[in-house]
Formats: structure tokens, C-alpha cells, sequence
């Protein structure tokens, strides 16, 4: 076995002790191992032009896998690559939707012994990827009030940003659409659409999502009054918001929210103010070894 592994320290959230374990384990199966950093999209393409027939193994979070494989789609080369993933993030929420471990070494252990798995991917209507999870309303705010704080507390960033936003959480009227069916028309507090389950470091935003189904579980919070904000709120700490009267949850294959100016929180990522976003479903997009 031939491993190419990319890791990018511009991401700002890798550990080397952690990295030389990971390292050390794909060494140790007798494999010839390359390390290579990407800080850029232009070095990302220099390592991606070198991938040959080696599995591509990503260190990192859920950003860096989002860039690989947003950068492999471009190309139109993501379904010719198998991926690994070692989790080095501050989150790593689509390595627990996968239960791949998030201990390096574990990690490495998984990519030596797995076998590929064919996940599916979101894709928006610019061609833009969704590796793991989309949400827009309250969850975006949370996103964007956490970036501030996520380069000094690491996870716990993301418990400053929900506290910060759940004083008073913004609404947005926005329509939603499901496989051209019309699900909601009216002031949201959450839209989220799920490939992967978890979001902000381990919540189960969507906690029946799975990647390799051929659908996307999509999330409509609706709480309108500053109570039922607080005991939504409850809920996704306990993984059991989706289950609040004021929540309904739907599946499919394409979804579309417009309406109202929203950010969208993005693997992690705010991408936004938009007006109109829609995300299909591409089955079986791509491998990854779990």
C-alpha cells in the first residue's frame, strides 16, 4: 500500500506528537508513506496533481477534508481517489458520523485494516460541496459568533458561540423545499440539512443522517417564543431537539431554502448572506476507508 498523506498547518489546529503517531502507524504496516503540507488551494493542487494511485490521506479537521474534496470534484477526479482520513480538527464531526476513531493512532490503525466505503456528497447549486452537514438561522449565528472564539478555546469555542447567540437567537422567513415538495413557508429558527449527523464538535444535529443512504435529513426548527427557544435549546444539548413539537424533519435528495438574506454554516465554514441556496444529492460520490 502507497499512502499520500496532506496536512495543512495553515488550518492552524495540527498537532505533530499526534501527526508523528499516525505517521508511525502507517510506517509500521510496512507502506510507503509520503507527508506533504498544503497551505493554499494552489499547493493543494500541486499535491493532488502527485496522487497517482496512492490512497490520499487527509490530517486534519473537517475543513481540510471539505477542501480535498471540493478540490477533487473540480477536477473531476474525486470518484478515482480513495481517501483516508486521520481527525485533527477542532470538531471532527463527520469522523464521528463515520466512527472513524478519533485517536490518531486509531485513526491510522482504521486506514491500515478498512476497507472503502463509497459516501455520498451535497453539491450546491455553484458547485460548491457539502462533505458533512449545511444549517442556516440560529446554528449559522452560533458559527459566526464561535469563530471568534475557536483559535483561543478550541471545542470550547463552540459552546461561547451557542451561549452567545441562545440569549437571543435570530429568525429568518425563509420557504424550504423538499424533492420539489414544499415543506415549511414562513420564520425559522434553524434549517439544517444533513449528510453527516453531528455539528459544533459532537451535537447530533441531525441524528439519523447517514452518508451512505442516498438522501439528505433535513431539519426545520421553528420555536417562536423565548420559552420554547430555551427548551429547543435544552433538547440539542441532550440529542433530543429533533423531537420538540415545534421541529419537523423530512428526507430527500434535493433541497432548497430561499427567502429572506441567511448565512449558511458550511462544514464549518460561513459562506453567505444569500437569498437562495440548493443542494442535491450525489450518490456514492466518492471513497473514503473506515
Amino acid at each position: 500500500m502507497r499512502y499520500l498523506v496532506v496536512v495543512s498547518p495553515a488550518a492552524g489546529n495540527t498537532d505533530d506528537s499526534k501527526l508523528t503517531r499516525a505517521l508511525t502507524v502507517l510506517r509500521g504496516s510496512g507502506a510507503e508513506v509520503e507527508l506533504v503540507e498544503s497551505g493554499s488551494p494552489d499547493e493543494l493542487d500541486t499535491v493532488l496533481d502527485r496522487v497517482d494511485d496512492r490512497v490520499l490521506v487527509v490530517a486534519g479537521g473537517d475543513g481540510s477534508l471539505h477542501a480535498v474534496v471540493q478540490a477533487l470534484h473540480d477536477r473531476g477526479k474525486l470518484a478515482s481517489v480513495t481517501l483516508g482520513l486521520v481527525p485533527l480538527g477542532t470538531g471532527n464531526d463527520f469522523a464521528r458520523s463515520l466512527d472513524v476513531p478519533l485517536a490518531p493512532e486509531a485513526a491510522a490503525h482504521a486506514i491500515v485494516e478498512g476497507t472503502p466505503c463509497r459516501l455520498d456528497l451535497l453539491v450546491d447549486d455553484h458547485d460548491g460541496v457539502v462533505v458533512n452537514s449545511v444549517h442556516t438561522g440560529a446554528g449559522a449565528a452560533a458559527a459566526r459568533a464561535a469563530d471568534r472564539w475557536k483559535a483561543r478555546l478550541g471545542r470550547a469555542g463552540y459552546v461561547v458561540g451557542a451561549l452567545t447567540t441562545a440569549v437571543n437567537p435570530p429568525t429568518v422567513r425563509v420557504r424550504v423545499v423538499v424533492d420539489g415538495r414544499v415543506v415549511h413557508d414562513g420564520r425559522v429558527l434553524q434549517v439544517a440539512v444533513g449528510n453527516g449527523a453531528y455539528v459544533g464538535g459532537g451535537t447530533a444535529l441531525t441524528p439519523d443522517a447517514d452518508p451512505t443512504d442516498g438522501a439528505a435529513d433535513v431539519l426545520i426548527a421553528r420555536p417562536a417564543t423565548g420559552w420554547a427557544h430555551v427548551t429547543y435549546a435544552a433538547g440539542l444539548l441532550v440529542g433530543r431537539h429533533h423531537l420538540h413539537e415545534d421541529v419537523d424533519t423530512f428526507r430527500g435528495r434535493v433541497v432548497e431554502v430561499t427567502g429572506e438574506r441567511f448565512w449558511c454554516s458550511v462544514d464549518g465554514e460561513l459562506t453567505g448572506p444569500h437569498h437562495a441556496r440548493r443542494w442535491r444529492v450525489e450518490r456514492s460520490a466518492y471513497s473514503l476507508i473506515r
